[in-house]
């Protein structure tokens, strides 16, 4: 458990935590033998997404990995997108599939995700991954949660027996965090936008993870002292925010120079005061996301040929 004192929080480093991962994941290709197949599907030109799945498939080919970008038309029926879906099913070459959100409106990504054969589900969203992740069973888990435990491991805190608050209840974070830290013997604790009295609970947090979608919604007053904090919010802000950054001179220099701000869930420069660990936004969470998606595809090509 952590000492409830009040210290200056040293920041998680996600850049130097991914890279450790990414020398693993190097090593473990050059012990197969051979190259893991990992292609990214994106539907339309969505800027982001096009930014995701470009980055990604890069980072595989910088790894070792056959890294693969599959672009399709906007346009795109349903039908054909799950068609696509199975020739890459039964492709040998391929180890893991995924698909980038968000789909376009005439597709239900629901449909898509389970359409993806659950051994190449790199993103861990199937159903069958998602019943062995809660049933405490290997499975190809999703990237951010999984993530997030390895940077509370850096910190050399341990999970075990640590009271754990996740604020948010995502299918893509929040409940995979909830049970990745419940394999790990947290005490767990989901809140949401329903929740009462929401400081009470995330003020008896040794660890807090934020996943809310939503800027500086946790604030000093709410942290335990001494407590880790993982902030998985990626919020841009404009000027509009300009006075509740009053207080942080960084990200207000940077909203100056740049007329846009990249924000985490968690106020960052007053939580600092309260806490013993703390991820930056960005520089925290988001390196480690794209770092174990390439090790759930060296996991799912091991699996596939074991």
């Amino acid at each position: 458990m952590i000492e409830a004192r009040a210290v200056t929080a040293r920041l998680i480093d996600g850049k130097s935590v991914a890279r450790d991962l990414e020398n693993e994941v190097r090593a473990a290709i050059a012990e197969l033998g051979y190259q893991p197949g990992l292609v990214a599907v994106r539907v339309g030109n969505d800027p982001a997404s096009e930014l995701y799945v470009r980055n990604k498939a890069k980072k595989a080919d910088e790894l070792g990995l056959r890294g693969r970008q599959l672009v399709l038309d906007e346009s795109l029926s349903e039908r054909e997108l799950l068609a696509e879906v199975d020739r890459l099913n039964r492709d040998d070459e391929v180890d893991g599939i995924l698909v980038q959100l968000p789909l376009p409106k005439q597709i239900d990504p629901r449909k898509v995700i389970d359409a993806i054969d659950p051994a190449k589900d790199v993103d861990g969203f199937h159903p069958i991954n998602v019943g062995l992740l809660h049933m405490g069973r290997a499975a190809l888990v999703p990237c951010t949660p999984a993530g997030c435990i390895r940077l509370i491991d850096s910190t050399g805190v341990s999970i075990d027996g640590a009271n754990a608050v996740v604020i948010g209840r995502s299918d893509i974070v929040g409940k995979p965090m909830a049970a990745l830290l419940l394999q790990r013997n947290a005490s767990v604790t989901i809140c949401h936008s329903r929740t009462r009295d929401l400081a009470s609970l995330t003020r008896n947090a040794d660890i807090l993870v934020a996943a809310v979608g939503r800027p500086l919604v946790v604030t000093a007053d709410m942290v335990k002292p001494g407590a880790v904090v993982i902030d998985v919010g990626m919020n841009r802000v404009d000027a509009s925010f300009a006075d509740r950054l009053a207080h942080d001179e960084e990200k207000s220099r940077l909203l100056a120079k740049n007329g846009s701000v990249l924000l985490g869930d968690v106020d960052f420069a007053r939580v600092r005061e309260v806490a013993s660990w703390i991820t930056p936004v960005p520089g925290g969470v988001g390196p480690m996301t794209i770092a174990m998606l390439m090790q759930n595809t060296v996991t799912a090509a091991r699996q596939r040929r074991a």
